[in-house]
């Protein structure tokens, strides 16, 4: 994948993730604080920050449980070390830091 197509699916997933805290319910506020960075902050102050790193072409996520790195598949964001998808990940990095079910998948 060129630069362009990376940084098309990168944008998408980040309005993806967006829209689905948007749909959540859950206690929390976020913002792109740059370009291709999202800051989620929890109702406990902590932060889940998930941005895209062009030169490795992948989607980070940091939570309080680690670092985690996402790579498209032709299909999906694929955790490189699990397998996870990116949305069912985060949305179960969300649940357990912040106690609460938060669902991304709208």
């Amino acid at each position: 994948m060129n630069d362009s197509e990376f940084a098309v699916l990168a944008e998408a997933a980040l309005k993806r993730i967006e829209a689905g805290l948007e749909a959540s319910g859950a206690d929390l506020d976020f913002a792109q604080v740059s370009a291709g960075v999202l800051e989620i902050e929890l109702a406990d102050g902590s932060k889940i920050i998930v941005n895209r790193h062009a030169a490795a072409q992948e989607m980070w996520v940091a939570a309080r449980s680690g670092g985690f790195h996402f790579r498209w598949d032709g299909v999906a964001w694929r955790d490189t070390r699990g397998g996870g998808e990116l949305i069912a990940d985060l949305s179960a990095l969300l649940s357990a830091q912040a106690g609460e079910e938060v669902d991304l998948r709208t």
